[in-house]
């Protein structure tokens, strides 16, 4: 079974609508639905924002369902200045920017469990989404996605989280679920189709493109699980 969770709820409503069957399960006040998707058993999931309820869908849904991976879809900013919107982001690691005991001489971002800054996605999971969009003839890079529990919105945030941790995106979500499938053994990929900028235009760009991003990470995510 494969798990997905997303934060909200626009690219799990296009996946369910695809499966001829839709079995819902709540376990911990969170809603679980169990579909099929190219002939794949899959449970889904919408976590909410934020890091915390990020965690504890991913720990719910390994617990319950025991997942062969998870992969953590939706949308996020673009850092680097290549990205456009509807562009796809897919994690080879993942930080969290909003981590910070440097004050106990820690780096930026440092974990103390496990004790490290980046955490590494799945290869295999990368792979094989490159080649997927590659085929769909969309734009897919692989870098560094950072998490924090901040929507970021402003050029001094945007430019600390660049500099820090050299990362391509931005979003709420996937370094806590990276955090948590790590600890428990689980293979683990975020893959987030840009919706704005991660600047000052965002609050405005959000809202507009998310939709029509999120359209795009669900055709991704439906053909990599069909393979």
């Amino acid at each position: 079974m494969i798990g997905i969770i997303s934060a909200l709820s626009l690219e799990t409503e296009m996946l369910i609508e695809k499966s001829s069957f839709d079995i819902k399960e709540t376990v911990s006040g969170i809603d679980f639905h169990k579909i099929e998707i190219g002939g794949k058993d899959t449970v889904l999931a919408v976590c909410g924002v934020g890091k915390v309820n990020a965690a504890r869908t991913a720990q719910a849904m390994i617990l319950k369902y025991n997942p062969e991976c998870i992969i953590n879809t939706g949308v996020a900013g673009g850092l680097s200045s290549s990205l456009k919107i509807g562009d796809i982001v897919i994690s080879e690691k993942v930080v969290q920017h909003d981590m910070d005991t440097t004050a106990l001489g820690d780096e930026p971002g440092f974990l103390s469990t496990p004790p490290l800054v980046f955490i590494p996605a799945d290869k295999s999971l990368l792979e094989k989404t490159i080649e997927v969009g590659a085929s769909l003839d969309i734009s897919v890079v692989s870098g560094t996605i950072a998490s924090g529990d901040k929507f970021i919105s402003s050029e001094e945030d945007r430019e600390r989280i660049i500099r820090l941790f050299s990362a391509a995106a931005c979003e709420m979500e996937g370094a806590a679920i990276g955090q948590v499938c790590y600890l428990s053994e689980v293979p683990f990929l975020v893959i987030r189709a840009i919706s704005d900028g991660g600047n000052s235009d965002s609050p405005m760009d959000y809202p507009t493109f998310a939709r029509f991003a999120a359209k795009r990470g669900a055709a991704l995510l439906e053909k990599l699980i069909s393979l």
